[in-house]
């Protein structure tokens, strides 16, 4: 068997023992990077899944991703909550790291929100800014539609030049202003990792036009993009760096910034979720 093959049994192995084990389709899909992790302990659970409990699915590396997927309740509306996501840099291609959307996408959501924490590379935005994603640059060297294509989940070349639904972004800004809370917009650049940027490289990615960076996200919107669905980005800008006044980036303070901001995002994902009409 063809490893492409292999991996589109394994994909379809895992949504069946999934389908098995729940009584509903989610509408919704969402990531929960760092920054929006208690969003969590808010769902009216239907069933939860450990990771290493799910065949065929990756086991995160990273302290601060739980790793268990949730079926449930939201604001009323059907969700499967990924706590706890895997990057590019823990050594996994991009295939395999977009292995649990991938799955998801099997049951037909209809949207996709997807956060992160990120470092600010325009200048006009502060630590704990939220910044809504209305585009991506992939800088990670692997695409998860690389190799033979599956025409049952999505075209050969899927069209990006709407990745981030600007319907989406337009009612979380709404949202926000209801609530008195400032959102900023900007472009998701995602680089490989796990090395932060060095001064030079800092000043390259302002140069081609990026407003955040991070080492996520991107891989996981384009599997969303392909197979139909509709995607919400957010970061939580957890620092700003200017090339020309550089100062060091710690991880303790990145994760120190998304918890402080983690109450006001989780207010503002329920209050939009609130609001879809399906």
């Amino acid at each position: 068997m063809r490893e492409e093959d292999q991996y589109f049994k394994k994909v379809e192995d895992t949504y069946l023992f999934l389908k098995e084990k729940i009584s509903f389709s989610p509408d919704i899909i969402i990531t929960l990077g760092t920054g929006l992790s208690s969003l969590g302990e808010k769902i009216e659970k239907v069933a939860a899944f450990p990771y290493k409990e799910i065949p065929n699915f990756p086991v995160s590396t990273v302290e601060t991703h739980k790793g268990e997927l949730i079926f449930g309740l939201l604001e009323g509306k059907k969700v499967a909550v990924l706590q706890g996501r895997f990057h590019y840099y823990e050594g996994y291609s991009a295939k395999e790291l977009t292995f649990p959307l991938r799955v998801l996408t099997l049951f037909k959501p209809k949207i996709y929100i997807v956060s992160n924490a990120a470092g600010g590379l325009n200048l006009s935005f502060k630590s704990g800014d939220i910044m809504l994603i209305k585009d991506h640059i992939n800088l990670i060297t692997d695409n998860p539609l690389r190799g033979i294509n599956n025409e049952k989940w999505g075209p050969r070349f899927p069209d990006m030049s709407c990745a981030y639904a600007p319907e989406l972004r337009e009612l979380f800004k709404k949202v926000s202003q209801k609530l008195n809370e400032k959102v900023r917009e900007g472009v998701y650049v995602a680089v490989p990792g796990p090395s932060l940027e060095t001064p030079a490289e800092t000043r390259f990615l302002k140069i081609i036009g990026a407003d955040a960076v991070g080492m996520s996200t991107v891989p996981e919107v384009i599997v969303a993009v392909h197979a139909g669905v509709k995607v919400l980005g957010i970061s939580i800008i957890s620092n700003v760096n200017d090339p020309d006044n550089f100062k060091p980036i710690l991880f303790s303070e990145v994760v120190e910034i998304s918890k402080k901001t983690e109450k006001k995002l989780g207010k503002l994902v329920k209050a939009f979720i609130k609001e879809l009409e399906f």
